[in-house]
Parts: C-alpha cells; sequence; structure tokens
C-alpha cells in the first residue's frame, strides 16, 4: 500500500515521536479490513513505539482503528482507510498521540486545553476532497489535547448506509453529540470560537485596543498575502484582517499553471502563504470579517470596522477580500445546499456514485466539473446559459468524448425541486423556444464563476457594475490612502500568480503613498509630516 519511497518518509517523521502509540484496530473479512491491516502493520515494521491490537469484535464501524498512550486519555479514531489526502492527517494523528508537539499558536492549544464540557465528533469525509483534512486534523488534535473530546473521522464511501441515514451529501459534515454542528473547511480556530462562546468578545477587545498601522491588509489571500510580505519588508507596522487565510485558493483542488512549481493544491499553497507571511513582522488577525470603511479624517487614519463590533486604524488599507462562488438565486437553491445543491465536485462528487447529477456552469470551471463526475455518477447533464459552451477546446473535446454526459444549452435554471429533505431534480428554460422542462436528479453541482466580496463597500468605495472594487494601474482606489488588489478588483483576469502581483504593486503604492505624507524615523518607520 505504500511504497518504499513513502515508506522511508514516514519512517523519518515516526523518529520523532517521544511516547509510544497504542493502535487498537475493528477489522472483519473483508477486503478494506485486510487494507486496513496491511497499512498498520507497515505503520508497525517503521517504529519500535507502535503496538498493534486487532479486535474481530463486531465494533460500531468496521473496519476502524484508535490511536492513543499510555498514561494520557486521548480518544482519537479513523474508520475507514484514511489514506489519499486524508494521509497526512493521520501522519500528523500519529505524530501527535507519541508527543510530538503542535505547531498550532499557543493561546489556540490554551482555549482547547481550557474547554469545558464533553463533546463527541465524528466527521464525514471522501478521500478526494481537499477540504476535509482541515477539519479532521483540527480535531484530531483537539482530542489529542482536552480529555473530554473524542473525534472519530469516517470515511463516507466505506459507511454508505451511515452516509444514507443521516442524508450527508456534503464534506466535510461535522457531527457533535449525534448532532449537525457544521459544514464545509473550518480551521481548530472556527471550531474553538464556536464552542468557546465568549471568544469573539474577548478577540474584539483585544483588537479595540491595538494601536493604528501603516499599512493594513483585509483579506488573506493570494492578493493580501504578498501585499503583506512587500510591506513588512519595508519595516512599517504591517497587518493582516482575514476571514480565512488562503481565501478561495483553499477551495481550489489542482493548481498547474503557478510559475515554477509544476504542480500543487489550493490548501498546500494556502500554507504556504500564510507560513511566509508569519516569517515577518506582521500582525495577523483571523476569523475576522470587515464590515464597513471610513476614509481619513484629520487624524490621517481610516478606520475598518469589523462584525464584532471593533475597529482597526491605519494610515494606509489594502483591500483584498477576494471573491466566492456565484449562486444561482433561483428557488430551492438555498433550501437544499448540502442537501444534494453543492458547489466543489472534488468534495462531493464521491456522495453521489451511481447517481444522476446536473452541472450548472459551461466555463472551464463547469466543463471540468462535468469530466470529473462523468466517472463517478450514472449520468451528467451539462446546463449552460448561452447558446454554446465557453470552455477551452481541449476541454469540450474530452467532456463529448464521455457516453454518460448531456449538454443542454440555452437554458436557464429556474428551480431547484426537493422533497423535503434532498434535491430530486430542477427545473429550466429553454430560451430559444421558450418551453420550461423538468429534469430528475438527485445532485446540482453550481460552477457559474465568482462573485467580489465587496458589499460591505458599496458606500464607502467606487465599485463597477460588477461590484468589483475600482482600481488605476497603481492599485489606488477612489479613497486616498485606499488601495486594492485580486479578484474583488477590477484586473480583467483571476488567477493567483496576478493576484500576487497585484498585491505587491498595491503594497509597493501604499509604502509611495506614505513616503510623499509623511516623513521617515530614523528607524526605517514612518511618522507623520509635521
Amino acid at each position: 500500500m505504500l511504497d518504499a519511497n513513502l515508506q522511508s518518509q514516514l519512517k523519518t517523521y515516526l523518529e520523532r515521536v517521544t511516547r509510544p502509540i497504542q493502535i487498537t484496530a475493528h477489522a472483519d473479512d473483508g477486503a478494506k479490513s485486510q487494507e486496513m491491516l496491511e497499512l498498520l502493520e507497515t505503520l508497525v515494521s517503521l517504529s519500535s513505539q507502535i503496538t498493534l491490537d486487532v479486535r474481530r469484535d463486531g465494533a460500531e464501524r468496521t473496519p476502524s482503528f484508535a490511536l492513543t498512550t499510555p498514561g494520557q486519555d486521548i480518544h482519537l479514531a479513523f474508520a475507514g482507510l484514511p489514506m489519499g489526502h486524508e494521509f497526512t492527517s493521520l501522519v500528523l494523528a500519529l505524530l501527535q498521540v507519541g508527543g510530538h508537539p503542535s505547531k498550532a499558536a499557543a493561546d489556540v492549544i490554551e482555549q482547547v486545553q481550557g474547554l469545558e464540557g464533553d463533546y463527541r465528533f465524528e466527521t464525514y469525509f471522501s478521500l478526494s476532497c481537499q477540504n476535509c483534512p482541515d477539519v479532521v486534523q483540527a480535531l484530531n488534535l483537539a482530542a489529542v489535547l482536552n480529555p473530554r473530546i473524542q473525534h472519530v473521522a469516517i470515511d463516507g464511501g466505506l459507511f454508505p448506509a451511515e452516509v444514507e441515514a443521516r442524508q450527508i451529501m456534503s464534506v466535510p459534515t461535522v457531527y457533535l453529540n449525534g448532532e449537525v454542528f457544521d459544514q464545509g473547511r473550518m480551521s481548530l480556530e472556527q471550531i474553538v470560537a464556536k464552542l468557546d462562546t465568549g471568544s469573539a468578545k474577548r478577540d474584539a477587545a483585544k483588537i479595540a485596543a491595538k494601536a493604528p498601522y501603516d499599512v493594513l491588509v483585509i483579506g488573506g489571500g493570494p492578493a493580501g498575502a504578498a501585499a503583506a510580505i512587500y510591506a513588512a519588508r519595508k519595516g512599517i507596522r504591517t497587518g493582516v484582517a482575514a476571514e480565512r487565510f488562503g481565501g478561495q485558493v483553499l477551495d481550489t483542488m489542482a493548481i498547474e499553471n503557478f510559475i515554477s512549481v509544476k504542480e500543487t493544491e489550493g490548501p498546500k499553497l494556502a500554507t504556504a502563504l500564510e507560513q511566509h507571511v508569519r516569517e515577518y513582522d506582521v500582525d495577523i488577525m483571523n476569523l475576522q470579517r470587515a464590515s464597513g470603511l471610513v476614509p481619513a479624517g484629520d487624524d490621517g487614519l481610516v478606520e475598518i470596522t469589523l462584525e464584532n463590533g471593533a475597529s482597526l486604524k491605519s494610515r494606509t488599507v489594502i483591500l483584498s477580500t477576494g471573491a466566492r462562488w456565484r449562486q444561482m438565486n433561483v428557488p430551492g437553491e438555498d433550501q437544499y445546499r448540502n442537501k444534494g445543491v453543492a458547489y466543489c465536485p472534488h468534495c462531493d462528487g464521491p456522495l453521489f456514485k451511481g447517481k444522476h447529477v446536473a452541472v450548472i456552469g459551461g466555463g472551464n470551471s463547469g466543463v471540468e466539473a462535468a469530466i470529473d463526475l462523468a466517472g463517478i455518477v450514472t449520468h451528467v447533464t451539462l446546463f449552460e446559459f448561452d447558446d454554446k459552451l465557453r470552455a477551452d477546446e481541449v476541454l469540450q473535446k474530452k467532456l463529448r468524448s464521455l457516453g454518460n454526459v448531456t449538454i443542454i444549452t440555452s437554458a436557464l435554471t429556474q428551480e431547484v425541486l426537493g422533497d423535503g429533505q434532498k434535491v430530486n431534480g430542477l427545473v429550466y428554460k429553454d430560451r430559444i423556444g421558450g418551453d420550461a422542462h423538468r429534469v430528475e436528479l438527485e445532485g446540482i453541482f453550481v460552477q457559474i464563476g465568482l462573485l467580489p466580496n465587496t458589499e460591505w463597500l458599496k458606500d464607502s468605495v467606487a465599485l463597477s457594475p460588477r461590484g468589483e472594487v475600482v482600481i488605476d494601474d497603481r492599485g489606488q482606489t477612489s479613497v486616498p490612502g485606499v488601495f486594492a488588489a485580486g479578484d474583488c478588483t477590477t484586473v480583467p483576469y483571476k488567477q493567483i500568480i496576478i493576484a500576487m502581483g497585484a498585491g505587491s504593486t498595491a503594497a509597493l503604492s501604499a509604502f509611495d503613498h506614505l513616503i510623499r505624507t509623511t516623513v521617515p524615523k530614523s528607524s526605517g518607520a514612518v511618522a507623520e509630516a509635521a
């Protein structure tokens, strides 16, 4: 199951273990149990610290295995085989159970350890989901840090009856004490914030007490990360307020056009972005959503208000809030979100194995989604509003070669249908003939482009008809001292590498603005001009 090279790497990692790891496996005679045991026996062969106890006792979920260490009260388990994207989750779990310290921030670790109450988490994942490992790893770490937290990560593909009974149609889906806790990507900070209800108020108080910045970046995607690095390298006081570091990159599967990097995945790039920013003296404030912008007054400071009630001030501001998936905005879409309506084919596609699904959108994203889904589901129907597909010709050629794909153009989606629990069809209008048609299906994947995250700026900064922040070639907005970069702006091409360049441009422009309106200190920082 693990080739020689991977085994060698894993053996090196396991040398960091400082205490014994006890694995208790529950198996039967099935093929998946045998695969699990093969994996676990390989782990045992790679470290003298690991022991394996195999039981054939009809456990709640088979195959499954739990990790613990003598003398510690740890409740951490995997139901199924944590391969694919989840292999990293297994490696981290082994290291953390084995005593290797986590890289999580000290204040977050302390917050997890201080949680009171009993928490039994269950996370459903798919092996092709790039969003799932963040959630699995966060809750695994929580289970290691706090004995009152239990966590089991469940491969939904191996437990279809359980997935069907709980009507799980989107991953990751997290249950807490038998009830749905949340769905989608979550960091440890986000999970703890939901559990520790007083944390938001404490964070707001800390933020309100912060001194003004020279450059304040709003957003932590590629544009925001580049802006923060370029600003910090100038030796000026730099802050970043981000809802989630990495932004839309976190939801990107394969990246093959990032120059000098042949191939990577969105979550890996997002992690690298944050690590790079943290190498500089940058004040990073995660889980912060901006709600308003007040142009500079007599004090020369731009104010950014936050949803938690706090506010930040800075001599210059760089807006890099990115974009999100555009919705169809038709009846039934919100009602059946995560109940058949999905936006990530890589994450949720495996849950629709053997079913009929639709893809909305004929651009590159839509056609790529249809191609991927065609290898999993029984049939894909692709709906495009225009009278022809807009994807690259090479993608269209591949799509048309597939026998289980139907393409319908000039189609206006009008309604998502369901039985109250899950999607069972959609209604679309033929834009040429004018007739309405109903299509029976069990899943709808929406891929119709991006919407800029700029609603909170509509009364303070000039926006285009599409809602994008209007900027010049230096990243300057309509407000003096306020710059913008990335997918939230009028830059014509929404690409990672272009966003990084735009973020760098905005930071350099912000610094130029500062030196023209302030006088330099001997330390290299800037101060207000007399």
